[in-house]
């Protein structure tokens, strides 16, 4: 499997995951907000150092460089992301949010290629506002106040770091040491946010089906689609990677008619299916791409552990 085939896979079922979130979190929307993060992040960096370890993955001397990057990755891409959210679906409504949120393949599509001193493609430019469309479409268009508003656009800023800010790190440190250093400087960061929200109630005991619903977050959605998007955002680049962002809104359908919570409907149909030709259009090839797919002098040869047989 090539690179560009590969990293296509891996992107899509990263976001497809991602997708099933809504479903996962609607067991735990009685649980604190912020305790359950703390405890969905906490096991899934448990469990990613564990991986590291069994592949002979042991810990590097950070440069404070590296340092600051692992550290803006996780105040924005996790814990600032989940107070944005948080905080503006309590302003406006869950598609509005989400229909921001979905513009990022635009903001990855334009701002990529320049932080590598590249023009923008035009025609991943067009894939990734077919794909914004469709996505739209799927999720609907929602309302809210101008408060609900600005922190969807600060949801969607964090969303873009997410991905921006690890790209200079991957080729050192690797997916799994990423996502593990991030998630678990995130910890203790969400603790003391939760601690300043919620108090003492930030945690408790969680019922069965809780536990069930946190256990499936930490290990699929965050360890999981992680480790995926993390190897296969070098793998095409951050501005084709996001196009992905638009199976959530497919993910999320699909885990919907498999739990028997309802059946998609035209428009729900008809968006899924600009996401797959906003997809198409964006991945077509075009020029030949190192395996970084980005170009040779900005990203260095990958460690021999994070190579892939052709």
């Amino acid at each position: 499997m090539n690179n560009r085939l590969h990293g296509s896979v891996g992107a899509a079922t990263a976001m497809f995951l991602v997708g099933t979130l809504a479903a996962g979190s609607s067991v735990i929307n009685d649980y604190p907000l912020y305790g359950g993060q703390v405890l969905r992040y906490a096991l899934s960096a448990t469990i990613l150092f564990a991986v590291a370890r069994a592949k002979g993955l042991g810990l590097v001397r950070l440069t404070p460089r590296q340092a600051l990057l692992l550290l803006s990755l996780a105040a924005t891409g996790l814990v600032l992301f989940n107070v944005c959210v948080i905080q503006a679906t309590r302003h406006a409504s869950p598609t509005l949010v989400g229909t921001i949120v979905g513009t990022v393949p635009v903001v990855l599509a334009l701002v990529g290629p320049l932080l590598v001193r590249s023009r923008p493609s035009w025609r991943v430019l067009v894939a990734a506002a077919v794909v914004v469309v469709g996505a739209t479409v799927t999720s609907g268009l929602g309302g809210g106040s101008l408060t609900g508003l600005l922190y969807a656009v600060g949801a969607l800023a964090c969303e873009a770091c997410f991905s921006l800010l690890a790209i200079p790190l991957l080729p050192r440190l690797g997916p799994v040491r990423v996502s593990a250093y991030t998630q678990a400087i995130a910890v203790p960061v969400l603790l003391i946010v939760g601690v300043v929200t919620d108090g003492s109630g930030l945690l408790r005991m969680p019922t069965a089906p809780e536990a069930a619903a946190l256990l499936y977050l930490a290990t699929v959605v965050s360890a999981g689609a992680f480790l995926l998007w993390y190897d296969a955002l070098p793998r095409l680049g951050a501005d084709r990677a996001g196009l992905f962002a638009g199976v959530l809104p497919v993910g999320a359908i699909v885990t919907t008619v498999l739990l028997g919570l309802g059946t998609p409907t035209a428009s729900e149909l008809g968006g899924a299916a600009l996401v797959i030709a906003g997809l198409a259009i964006g991945l077509a090839p075009s020029r030949p791409l190192t395996p970084a797919g980005l170009p040779n002098r900005v990203w260095p040869r990958l460690p021999r552990w994070e190579r892939l047989p052709p």
